[in-house]
């Protein structure tokens, strides 16, 4: 099996993705990381999140995707998407998970939450870090574990990985988006 995993957030300049409601702000969604993100997703051949992520655009329900769930044993087909394959970690290994969604090789967009991002961070091939410089989420839900006690951008070389050059998503708002490797 072999995969290329990438990651995708976007998150405050306090390294929130959502409020203390689980729900990202309307001050968190721009048009320029909304483009980025599609087109990222658009070019993957596997989506991978847990139960309260989703990307939730035109294209969503025609993409394959495993999401991460305790309410099963192991693995099991979606009953509400048959694109979707329900997954346990604790159940059954990511590689069975995609086996049963019909994936063995290709490149796994993992979109959250910060659960799923701590599982496979040090997976990760890439990790594109969408940051808005402008807003700020008091108590909200981190983009990772381990934030706020430390940033994004820590949590991500503490992982081995390495920024590169960021592309300005959205300048008037000061968004950005960096691209964080791994070293091979």
């Amino acid at each position: 099996m072999t995969l290329r995993i990438e990651g995708y957030v976007i998150v405050s300049a306090d390294g929130m993705l959502a409020d203390a409601r689980n729900v990202m702000p309307d001050e968190l969604k721009f048009e320029g990381d909304k483009a980025f993100f599609t087109a990222a997703l658009d070019r993957v051949d596997l989506i991978l999140h847990g139960r309260n992520s989703h990307e939730d655009q035109p294209n969503s329900p025609r993409r394959r995707r495993i999401i991460l769930t305790r309410n099963i044993g192991a693995i099991a087909p979606d009953p509400s998407n048959p694109k979707a394959t329900l997954w346990n970690p604790a159940g059954a290994s990511f590689e069975a998970a995609c086996e049963h969604a019909g994936i063995e090789t290709g490149t796994v967009a993992v979109i959250g939450g910060p659960g799923v991002f701590g599982m496979f961070m040090d997976r990760c091939d890439v990790f594109w870090l969408s940051v808005a410089s402008k807003v700020r989420i008091p108590n909200g839900e981190p983009g990772f574990p381990g934030v706020p006690a430390r940033s994004p951008q820590n949590i991500l070389a503490a992982h081995g990985l390495r920024a590169g050059t960021p592309q300005i998503l959205d300048a008037a708002e000061g968004v950005s988006v960096t691209p964080w490797r791994r070293d091979t």
